[in-house]
C-alpha cells in the first residue's frame, strides 16, 4: 500500500480539507451579515420596541469591533460607508415608490427608511472585500472601465427608472453576459488556486442573498406589499434583482481595487493588492 493510503483516499481527504478551509474563510468573510441576521432574530424573538433604532446602534458597534480586532481594515470600512450611502439612497427611492416598506416605528427613519437599512447593502460590500482579501482573488480578462462603469451605472439607474419607462434588466443582463463572457475569477484556498466563470459567481452570490432576504423579511427587517397580512416566500423574480445588484457591488469593489493596486498585470488581471492598512 502506498504511504498515506490509496491515491483516491488521499484525494478525498484533500478535498474535504479544502472544502472545510474554504467554508471557514467564507464564514469569516460573511461575519458582518451573519451578525446582522442574528441581531434581527434576537430582537424579533424578544419583541423589542424600536428595533430599527437598536439595529443601527448594533451595526455601528459591529463595525467598530471588527476594525478594532483587525477583522476589517480601515479602507474596507471606507468601501462599506460608500455602499451604505448608495444603498440608503436606493432604499429611500424604492420605499417612497411603494416597492416595500418598514412598518416599525423608529426615531432614526429618514423619509420612511431606517438608517440601519444601508448596512444591509454595506454587508454585501463587507463580504466582497473580505472574501477578496482572504481568498486572494484575481480577475482575468477584466473588461475596460469604459464598458464596466457605464454598465454598472445603467444597472443601478434601472432600479429607479423602471417605474417610469421600460424595465431594461434583461437587456442589461444580456449585455453583462456578452461583456464578461471571457472573464474568470481565480481564488486560492490553502496552496491551491481554483478558477470559476465570473458570471457564475454572480449567480451564486445572488442566490444566497435571495435566501438571506427571505430570512430578513421573516425577521421583520423590511416588508413587501404581499407580506403585510402574513409572511410569504420572496418572489423568485427578486433573484434577478439581487443578481444585478451583486454585479453593481462587484463592479464598484473591483474598480476601487484597480485604482488601489500599485501595478496592473499585463494579461489584464486585477490583483488583490488588498487595501493596505493606513
Amino acid at each position: 500500500m502506498l504511504k498515506g493510503g490509496f491515491p483516491i483516499i488521499r484525494s478525498v481527504r484533500h478535498g474535504i480539507r479544502q472544502l472545510l478551509l474554504f467554508g471557514w474563510l467564507e464564514a469569516l468573510s460573511c461575519l458582518f451579515p451573519v451578525l446582522i441576521f442574528l441581531s434581527l432574530a434576537v430582537l424579533k424573538t424578544a419583541n423589542v420596541p424600536h428595533m430599527y433604532d437598536l439595529m443601527l446602534v448594533i451595526c455601528l458597534l459591529i463595525q467598530w469591533a471588527m476594525v478594532r480586532t483587525g477583522l476589517e481594515t480601515r479602507d474596507e470600512v471606507k468601501v462599506i460607508c460608500l455602499f451604505h450611502l448608495i444603498g440608503l439612497a436606493l432604499e429611500i427611492y424604492k420605499v417612497n415608490m411603494g416597492s416595500w416598506s418598514y412598518p416599525e416605528e423608529a426615531w432614526t427613519k429618514v423619509w420612511g427608511v431606517p438608517l440601519y437599512s444601508g448596512f444591509m447593502y454595506a454587508s454585501v460590500a463587507s463580504y466582497l472585500c473580505q472574501a477578496w482579501r482572504r481568498l486572494h482573488v484575481e480577475l482575468t480578462r477584466w473588461p475596460s472601465p469604459w464598458f464596466t462603469v457605464p454598465l454598472g451605472a445603467a444597472i443601478y439607474l434601472n432600479f429607479m427608472t423602471h417605474h417610469y419607462i421600460w424595465d431594461l434588466r434583461w437587456v442589461l443582463t444580456a449585455l453583462l453576459f456578452v461583456l464578461f463572457f471571457r472573464t474568470a475569477v481565480l481564488f486560492t484556498v490553502g496552496r491551491q488556486t481554483y478558477r470559476m466563470p465570473l458570471v457564475l459567481s454572480f449567480l451564486l452570490i445572488g442566490f444566497f442573498i435571495w435566501l438571506a432576504e427571505n430570512i430578513a423579511t421573516f425577521l421583520g427587517a423590511w416588508q413587501y406589499p404581499n407580506q403585510r397580512e402574513s409572511w410569504q416566500l420572496v418572489s423568485f423574480g427578486k433573484m434577478s434583482s439581487w443578481f444585478l445588484l451583486v454585479i453593481v457591488s462587484f463592479l464598484i469593489v473591483a474598480q476601487l481595487k484597480r485604482v488601489k493596486q500599485s501595478e496592473n498585470k499585463p494579461d489584464g488581471r486585477i490583483v488583490p493588492a488588498a487595501v493596505p492598512e493606513e
